[in-house]
């Protein structure tokens, strides 16, 4: 049976396998959702700017019905990942339009954003949208998989340039890339002769993040696959501990606190109180 939130909204949910993928990559990508058009007018109204608004507001309050915003938030595929993954009624935090000039000769530090954010039962999700093509001359994206719930503060791995099974985005127009709040991340210098653009908006949660996908899928083999991923970059003994704490994130998204991998969490919170005899 289906999550009946899917019935509610009709909009397509992310499946337990894909939810399982965001909470070990820490990030989702939907490649080329967004349809040409969409993306020609996205490239004006990115140039033009986007105003700010006030953090906290509503998604009906921050991009009125009919706006190019509005619009990209309820393509389907848009509008059902960031259902599944924060839940209807989101508050937006902020937004911002990135854009990288030809041959600056300059990148961002690698950072997590707002990482004074220690929740471990809640997150905040970031929205990345892409209108044009992206080479990987045109300096990308540069993400960590895996890296989002390794806390640190904001510009903390700025002094590291490159980490092993790192990912640059090199990506089609229309391109969604849905980023848990914690994923370290930064845009790379663009040494290719176009304007690159990228617009970002981060949502807060407003209801519980328990079982928002589609979960008839839940006891399928391929969600204990996906939280088991390792990535190049996990030390032998500490990247274990990127697992153990994916294991909590899940236990409080689905409300199973008896899930685990390996026995891992169950060993380690073994707290008997009865007294021996």
């Amino acid at each position: 049976m289906t999550n009946t939130l899917e019935h509610t909204t009709g909009t397509p949910l992310l499946s337990s396998v894909r939810v399982a993928h965001f909470v070990a990559h820490g990030s989702l990508r939907l490649d080329a959702v967004v349809p040409p058009e969409m993306n020609a007018e996205g490239m004006e109204v990115l140039r033009a700017g986007i105003p700010a608004v006030p953090y906290g507001s509503s998604v009906p309050t921050a991009y009125p019905a009919g706006s190019f915003v509005r619009r990209l938030l309820e393509l389907p595929a848009v509008a059902g990942a960031l259902r599944s993954l924060v839940g209807p009624g989101p508050t937006v935090d902020h937004h911002y339009v990135h854009i990288r000039e030809p041959h600056e000769g300059r990148a961002q530090p690698l950072h997590g954003d707002a990482i004074i954010d220690v929740r471990t039962d809640a997150f905040d999700v970031q929205l990345m949208y892409y209108p044009q093509d992206v080479t990987l001359g045109m300096g990308g994206t540069l993400s960590v998989p895996g890296s989002h719930l390794r806390r640190t503060n904001e510009t903390d791995t700025g002094r590291y340039q490159n980490l092993r099974g790192q990912s640059r985005l090199v990506c089609p127009a229309g391109t969604v890339v849905f980023l848990h709040h914690g994923l370290w991340h930064g845009g790379r210098r663009n040494d290719s002769d176009v304007v690159r653009y990228m617009f970002k908006i981060r949502f807060n949660p407003t209801v519980r993040q328990r079982r928002l996908w589609d979960t008839s899928d839940l006891g399928d083999p391929g969600v204990a696959g996906e939280l088991s991923t390792t990535f190049p970059w996990y030390e032998p003994a500490t990247g274990r501990l990127e697992i153990y704490r994916r294991i909590l994130l899940w236990r409080a998204l689905t409300g199973d606190d008896s899930f685990d991998l390996d026995h891992w969490v169950t060993r380690v919170s073994n707290h008997p109180q009865e007294e021996a005899v």
